[in-house]
């Protein structure tokens, strides 16, 4: 599904952030992208999402070079990306709206675009056909990061970019979120990539954490999802390696 090759990048007079990484994802696997502040966490789903370009090296993604951003990428920011005057239902039917704007010109809409699902089913799906009509300051903060998931799964996504998108959240939504968007990737074949700065975030949606630092490191995590994982010794145990990890502690 994605595949980096020799990946370089770094922003003008820094320090390169990548240098010379390679990285692969397999269709349908959950991935969560775990680092401190300022490792590249987000610049990294920035380049999956063709936001930027790398420095040198290649980016493909479903077999195809990643040159601009991709039809079938659905991205999810921290801060939803709502429009303010719109419903929740007109932010829910926004891609697609744009995608018959453009027609199925292969950059904007993929050819022969069928959309599985439309708006009205993914607003029920999601919960959120008693807010549809409401503006995004009239519902919660978890109602808006249900619309913007839903707003994106009605462009029939193959791959599904989260940046901290629970972040603001308090625990009990938060966790109802992970869990929703868990049971979503089953669902739909989607593969996931998450950046988050908290560990606890990274072991519950991440089959496979990457942990970004000047020397990357992946850990299997072949528990998520299953029922109780959070209370199990195995949870506890990824969690005090992923934090002696990020503190260095050998």
């Amino acid at each position: 599904m994605i595949n980096i090759h020799s990946l370089t990048f770094g922003y003008p007079h820094t320090t390169s952030i990548f240098q010379d990484f390679n990285w692969t994802v397999e269709r349908g696997e959950t991935w969560a992208i775990l680092g401190s502040s300022g490792c590249g966490k987000t610049t990294l789903l920035y380049l999956l999402a063709g936001l930027r370009s790398p420095t040198n090296g290649d980016i493909e993604i479903d077999g195809e070079r990643l040159t601009r951003p991709r039809p079938r990428s659905g991205l999810i920011l921290q801060d939803y990306g709502l429009l303010p005057w719109a419903t929740v239902r007109e932010n829910a039917g926004l891609g697609l709206q744009v995608r018959e704007f453009y027609g199925e010109d292969g950059k904007h809409t993929p050819k022969n675009f069928q959309p599985e699902n439309n708006v009205e089913y993914w607003l029920t799906k999601l919960g959120l056909v008693e807010v549809a009509g409401k503006y995004p300051s009239q519902i919660s903060g978890g109602q808006r990061q249900r619309t913007a998931i839903a707003r994106t799964l009605a462009l029939s996504p193959d791959l599904l970019l989260m940046d901290e998108p629970f972040s603001s959240l308090d625990a009990i939504t938060r966790e109802d979120l992970q869990n929703l968007t868990l049971s979503l990737c089953r669902e739909q074949n989607l593969t996931l990539v998450i950046v988050t700065h908290a560990i606890e975030e990274a072991i519950a949606l991440g089959s496979k954490i990457l942990l970004l630092d000047s020397s990357p490191r992946i850990f299997d995590n072949p528990h998520v999802g299953q029922a109780s994982y959070r209370n199990s010794q195995e949870y506890r145990e990824l969690s005090d390696l992923l934090w002696k990890e990020m503190r260095n502690e050998k």
